[in-house]
């Protein structure tokens, strides 16, 4: 279905309607995120409501059969109420997530064990900060984790389409929730401690014995990305401030 062949059926649906076609339609042709349209539906609802008319003009004009005046105009109208509408959708840049800190102790791919319950395959990248320094969203999307995972300690988990990004390691007073839609440079949380306690079972200890963050060795950010289902490296996806 094109745009304006969505226009044209539209100008007999609610607005609730139209908005579930548009979020259908949007979402199976662009890189946006479809639950931002639902986080955002007032102002989705706004820019429907001021184009009411446009898409009576619109029908008329198909019904008439003015079909070159009609389409030029109708292709006008469909420019402006789209570059309206995206003006209001998260960006897919991508930024590094601890502007402040860009050592890598850890790169992805295969290593030696650096403790006891990591893997020899490293998923992410590690990057070593202290407790408390703000993590950034790399890129935008909806939180759909945002809990203890085990290996990686408190993580939080966002997603925006085909991808999958895990901050692992962080602290366990989230900035953000699940379902939450975040944008590239949000602060999600901190880095967490090295040692927590509370969690029932806990398999994780360092050379003392105290319970740790999931696998690790000290405080630090654990990034990974997923592809499609499948570990990426990051940093096809992000740069190491210069």
């Amino acid at each position: 279905m094109s745009i304006s062949s969505l226009v044209v059926k539209c100008d007999k649906l609610t607005l609730i309607e139209f908005l579930a076609k548009f979020k259908s339609f949007v979402t199976a042709r662009t890189d946006f995120d479809g639950a931002f349209l639902l986080e955002h539906a007032v102002l989705v609802e706004t820019y429907i409501f001021l184009s009411l008319n446009f898409f009576t003009i619109s029908s008329a004009l198909f019904k008439l059969k003015f079909t070159i005046l009609g389409i030029e105009l109708v292709g006008v109208l469909i420019c402006i109420f789209f570059i309206s509408f995206c003006s209001i959708l998260p960006t897919s840049d991508f930024v590094w997530p601890l502007p402040d800190y860009t050592n890598i102790s850890s790169y992805f791919g295969y290593r030696n064990f650096p403790t006891a319950g990591a893997s020899s395959y490293h998923s992410g990248i590690d990057i070593p900060a202290p407790e408390g320094t703000p993590i950034l969203a790399i890129c935008s999307g909806e939180v759909t984790f945002a809990s203890w995972g085990a290996g990686g300690g408190y993580t939080i988990v966002i997603e925006n389409n085909d991808l999958k990004v895990s901050y692992c390691h962080v602290s366990p007073i989230y900035t953000v929730s699940r379902y939450d839609i975040v944008t590239a440079g949000d602060v999600i949380s901190t880095v967490g401690p090295k040692n927590v306690y509370g969690i029932e079972n806990n398999p994780y200890k360092d050379a003392f014995g105290n319970p740790t963050n999931g696998a690790t060795t000290g405080c630090h950010l654990h990034l990974a990305i997923k592809k499609n289902g499948v570990n990426v490296n990051p940093l096809d996806f992000i740069s190491v401030p210069r």
